[in-house]
């Protein structure tokens, strides 16, 4: 059991006690933290709490998290679309609908779990219920993922990453007419403090994040771009997008609600990934076509 106690000074007051202990344990979704305080395991000096409390000056807020239960991961025969695969790496272009690694309420039917009754080899550096994942695409995007099998090449494409030496680029469908040839967003990004589930541009608890973007076709009140990462910050690209102005397609997340097209997420497609090979060295870069959803709508407003 971990135990959490913070002394509730004037500038935090008049806070309501679940989104405090969101904030102040960014790795707690508020849903969690209401569930703590339903379990009787967050505490105003001693004594249980609503999820509502306005926090007072001079309040002991304490959280006690469980320890989590664990969690087995099974293989499971689920087909993969492989671009490259040795001893050391796999190369496998993701669906739209594929959620890369199992987490708490959705073990199965994800990338990782498809992935060990392929491989059976790969590296333990992220633990159970990660192994080999050193990226991710979030569970709508489509495209290129590299997965390490052991753990010398999973800390030699973690570098790459860090040192922003691997080459990412994205096909998105945003909405509105972008008049810019090309850009860069330079804007960090951190968790929306009145949105656990949310990412956003703040300089509060935030990481560096650039996005550069280039116009590839116009259709009217939609442009096709494609976008470069150097940084890879969680949905990146979403919220970058819509922070100028110009939201991803099928997006409810941050961008319309509605859909004009049926559809189930954001148009964006990993469609180049290049990175150095962890034991040879050499260069090695793979391209993706978008999938056929995608190319639909694309389709769709060319006729129009």
């Amino acid at each position: 059991m971990e135990t959490y106690s913070f002394n509730i000074e004037q500038q935090q007051a008049k806070t309501r006690v679940d989104v405090f202990s969101t904030i102040h344990c960014p790795e707690l979704s508020r849903s969690y933290v209401q569930k703590l305080i339903e379990e009787g395991l967050v505490t105003i000096n001693g004594q249980p709490t609503k999820a509502n409390y306005k926090l007072r000056v001079g309040d002991e807020v304490t959280i006690e998290i469980p320890p989590a239960e664990e969690l087995m991961v099974n293989p499971e025969d689920i087909p993969l679309d492989v671009y490259f695969e040795d001893k050391d790496v796999i190369v496998v272009n993701k669906p739209r609908g594929m959620v890369v690694h199992p987490a708490e309420g959705n073990t199965s039917g994800t990338l990782v779990n498809a992935l060990l009754h392929h491989c059976k080899d790969l590296s333990g550096i992220n633990g159970v219920l990660r192994p080999g994942i050193v990226h991710r695409l979030d569970k709508d995007t489509s495209g290129l993922i590299m997965v390490a099998k052991n753990d010398q090449a999973h800390q030699s494409l973690a570098h790459q990453l860090k040192e922003r030496t691997v080459t990412r680029c994205y096909r998105a469908l945003v909405h509105h007419n972008i008049k810019e040839v090309q850009g860069t967003i330079n804007a960090p990004i951190g968790r929306d403090p009145k949105d656990r589930q949310k990412m956003t541009v703040t300089e509060r608890n935030s990481k560096p994040a650039v996005t550069h973007f280039r116009v590839l076709e116009r259709f009217g009140n939609y442009t096709l771009i494609e976008c470069q990462l150097e940084t890879g910050r969680t949905h990146q690209i979403r919220v970058h997008m819509t922070y100028i102005g110009y939201p991803l397609v099928g997006d409810p997340k941050y961008g319309p609600k509605k859909s004009h097209f049926d559809l189930d997420g954001q148009l964006l497609h990993a469609m180049v990934l290049g990175f150095q090979h962890p034991s040879s060295g050499s260069y090695l870069e793979f391209s993706a076509p978008i999938p056929e959803v995608f190319q639909r709508v694309l389709n769709l407003l060319k006729l129009t």
